[in-house]
């Protein structure tokens, strides 16, 4: 389990975001937010200002809010994380990820429209966009690999095409299928169709009457001539 899951993860997952800076909060207010997180060191937040001393050198991310929620950007996480199965959101017209798990209000017989079902989180049951998507944060995902066992977050050197990550995307596949017809049901389909193709053929072909033209009645004739 361990050499699918980045030693970081976990330390991300559960650090406290957005506090001030003990260091810089008096000499900067107003970018003294712990809102970054260092993959190499992954030991707590901290601000703008630490970066550029502590950790000038190393992979650094940068966490947003979103209602109140700690999110990161699809743009940064991808490039150390195999994120496939989670729910991605487009927030300030950029795509993000949520780190945990959000409280949500519940679904009423898990129907959200006129004879739709949705596609839910595996792990919490919120309501997802995306059909293909397994869990709508990091953490559930997280969660869901370590119950299920089936899934990963390190980036693999080299990844096969037609690999499909989550129970989801197979289910979903399978629901594209062509279901296939009994014997019976094909051959009473081509028997309606060759019939209706003889029918076709076997009609006179009607002439073409033009409503618009007149016939005259009759021969026409002068008005004779008064006195």
């Amino acid at each position: 389990m361990s050499m699918l899951v980045p030693p970081w993860l976990e330390s991300l997952l559960s650090t406290e975001f957005f506090s001030f800076c003990a260091t810089h909060k008096d000499a900067y207010p107003s970018r003294s937010e712990c809102n970054m997180f260092c993959l190499d060191c992954h030991d707590d937040s901290f601000c703008f200002y630490c970066r550029s001393t502590q950790h000038k050198d190393h992979r650094v991310i940068q966490i947003r809010r979103s209602s109140y929620h700690d999110v990161v950007r699809l743009a940064e996480i991808e490039k150390v994380l195999d994120i496939r199965g989670v729910q991605t959101y487009v927030i300030n017209s950029a795509k993000v990820l949520f780190l945990n798990e959000r409280p949500q209000p519940k679904i009423i017989n898990n129907i959200t429209g006129k004879g739709s079902t949705p596609s839910l989180c595996e792990v919490c049951s919120r309501s997802l966009l995306d059909q293909a998507c397994c869990f709508c944060s990091l953490g559930c995902k997280l969660a869901g690999m370590k119950k299920n066992g089936d899934l990963r977050f390190v980036i693999l050197s080299k990844k096969p095409d037609h690999e499909i990550t989550g129970r989801r995307e197979r289910m979903s596949i399978n629901r594209r299928l062509p279901v296939k017809e009994d014997d019976q049901d094909q051959q009473l389909r081509e028997s309606n169709i060759q019939q209706n193709k003889v029918k076709y053929q076997s009609e006179p072909s009607q002439p073409h009457n033009n409503s618009n033209s007149r016939r005259r009645k009759g021969i026409p004739r002068r008005a004779p001539l008064g006195p």
